[in-house]
């Protein structure tokens, strides 16, 4: 789930004027060398221009209503169509695309996000190709993999890739845009040179995941895998270790007639209190659209985080027609809602950068349709708290797939908060001898310096807090059930 921050457009009118597009024009014009791609820069001037173009809100909170009954389907419904005998002919028009440009950074992780451990030393990156090399093999099908990179890990992704040169996999890579973060007081480009060294170390981003249409186009890629017979992408955040290729949905996709073909699907999952913040869908000016906490009014914010009126929200799992795309991207279609993120940099310059979302393009493709899902499909590892849900014996590991263990008698995950001595991943892992056990666990909070021994049982409700300078070591072989531990306890070798 993607919590987006928006600064209102309106701050930035007193600064707007010609002369902001005058000097782009000519920023574009003398940096336009052989290193970045030219088409970066188009796109870049494009959406620049569009943001000095809006006024006001992107929706007018009266003109929002719940999308049609028929416009969600549930999930049970389509599954209970069955699958036909040659699901293998469905799968070889099938492309996986994993959405790669994210760093470890939040997790205390140097490098590709997709390069983090996460289970049984397997990386996301591990599973993913594990995952769709089962799928090959089971159904004699060539269905290839192909990841977003950014200019962030694009170098350290292709390193790895070499390891997978054996499975049955085809890989293939294409790198998003690289756009100039811009000053918030002057709205002009803070970098200096090309350079991505030195005092330009930040000033360049990737533009956000909304940017994988342009640049999956401009990289020949998207024309190869339609020449090859390839005709729907299913998308999903590589950290995400519920999006695994459902063959129900794509069974759904390919098995309509012509002319009514779906050619977006946006996988939508019920709404708990923990996603309060996540975009949902709504119908608006005829249309199925992605809503983003960063569109809604102030005024409307509690509305919007209502789970009784917005009853569901984007996992960001997204199956998608390649011809939609190429066709929508030559007739110049792809209209996306922009989202201005601020940044302060080093140095306390405020920065400004403009990025899209993936899902906002829904309203652009024809009969796009929404599937509720179940929650088993949004299995995102975000922090430490995820990895030790997903490390834990609460799931098992097969062909790449993590699947709830049979053993939990609630389908629910459970509420784990670690503190922020756990933040980064290295130490995470030092504070545990072994991955308790947590078939039997409601929710767990810990805090402060606290450490595990090995074969650790939680059960129910568990809250540990060490206070500042107390140390909490929780004994190997204890069994913690609905129990609250403070003060200090330490095991010293004799």
């Amino acid at each position: 789930m993607y919590v987006l921050k928006c600064i209102p457009l309106a701050e930035f009118s007193a600064a707007i004027s010609q002369d902001s597009l005058t000097f782009l024009n000519s920023f574009i014009f003398a940096w336009s060398l052989p290193q970045v791609s030219k088409k970066d820069f188009e796109g870049f001037r494009k959406l620049f221009h569009r943001f000095l173009q809006v006024k006001g809100p992107s929706v007018e909170w009266s003109k929002i209503n719940r999308p049609p009954e028929d416009s969600i389907q549930p999930y049970d419904k389509i599954k209970a169509k069955g699958l036909p005998d040659n699901i293998a002919d469905s799968l070889n028009k099938l492309v996986v695309v994993k959405l790669n440009g994210g760093l470890g950074t939040s997790m205390g992780c140097k490098g590709p996000k997709s390069l983090i451990s996460v289970r049984n030393e397997n990386t996301f990156l591990d599973l993913t190709v594990k995952q769709i090399e089962h799928l090959n093999k089971t159904y004699n099908a060539d269905v290839p993999l192909v990841l977003m990179n950014s200019f962030n890990t694009d170098e350290d992704t292709k390193k790895i890739l070499q390891k997978y040169t054996h499975h049955r996999v085809k890989i293939h890579t294409f790198n998003q845009s690289r756009y100039p973060r811009i000053n918030k007081e002057s709205l002009l480009p803070v970098a200096k040179d090309m350079a991505m060294t030195g005092e330009n170390a930040d000033v360049w981003y990737p533009p956000g995941h909304g940017d994988i249409y342009a640049s999956f186009y401009n990289s020949g890629l998207l024309e190869q895998l339609i020449a090859e017979g390839k005709e729907y992408i299913f998308v999903s955040n590589i950290d995400n270790l519920g999006a695994t290729v459902d063959l129900y949905i794509l069974n759904h996709l390919v098995s309509q007639p012509n002319g009514k073909r779906c050619e977006f699907i946006m996988e939508v999952t019920d709404k708990t209190r923990a996603d309060v913040k996540g975009g949902t869908l709504i119908q608006y000016d005829g249309k199925l659209r992605l809503l983003e906490i960063a569109q809604v009014p102030k005024a409307h914010v509690d509305e919007f985080k209502s789970v009784s009126k917005f009853k569901i929200f984007n996992t960001n799992n997204l199956w998608i027609s390649l011809s939609a795309i190429k066709r929508l991207q030559e007739q110049n279609a792809m209209d996306m809602e922009i989202i201005v993120n601020p940044k302060t940099l080093d140095g306390d310059l405020n920065v400004i950068q403009l990025e899209t979302a993936v899902g906002a393009a829904i309203k652009c493709f024809d009969n796009a349709l929404g599937i509720n899902v179940p929650r088993s499909r949004f299995l995102p590892v975000k922090t430490t708290s995820d990895l030790l849900l997903v490390m834990s014996n609460l799931y098992s590991l097969e062909a790449g797939s993590l699947t709830m263990s049979e053993r939990r008698e609630f389908p629910t995950t459970p509420h784990v908060k670690l503190g922020s001595s756990f933040t980064k991943v290295q130490e995470y892992l030092t504070r545990f001898e072994s991955i308790p056990d947590m078939l039997e666990l409601d929710h767990l909070t810990v805090s402060g310096d606290v450490t595990f021994g090995k074969h650790v049982s939680l059960k129910g409700t568990v809250i540990i807090i060490a206070n500042h300078g107390d140390r909490i070591d929780i004994p190997a072989g204890s069994m913690l059930e609905n129990k609250i531990v403070s003060g200090n306890l330490r095991i010293l070798d004799h």
